[in-house]
């Protein structure tokens, strides 16, 4: 199993759950986060100044996939997640050891 997490943009959130939606993903946790990266925040005019924002809105996915599942779920998102400008968001891959779905007890793949 592998989890999966999701730094976007918050407009592309509908946009994501469509394409996650057409390959049978239907499962998953949304946040709202605030962060930077390479973009390093941008400026906002307030009252005829320059406001530096270092901080800004970003939604986290997070998801417990079957391993077979993980290519097919980041080519479906970089086709709709890309705006061809910084600031698009990053898509991380780790290992998951177990998973109990804690009302019937099952274990692995079948508690998914």
């Amino acid at each position: 199993m592998k989890r999966i997490e999701m730094i976007v943009r918050p407009e592309k959130l509908e946009e994501i759950k469509d394409a996650l939606d057409r390959i049978g993903i239907g499962g998953m946790t949304v946040s709202s986060v605030l962060g930077c990266g390479v973009q390093k925040g941008r400026l906002e005019m307030y009252r005829g100044s320059e406001l530096p924002i270092m901080l800004l809105q970003k939604i986290k996915i997070e998801m417990v996939v079957k391993d077979e599942k993980v290519e097919q779920i980041i080519s479906e998102v970089r086709k709709v997640v890309p705006t061809g400008s910084s600031g698009d968001g990053k898509l991380f891959v780790s290992e998951i050891a177990e998973a109990v779905r804690l009302r019937t007890g099952e274990r692995g793949d079948a508690a998914l």
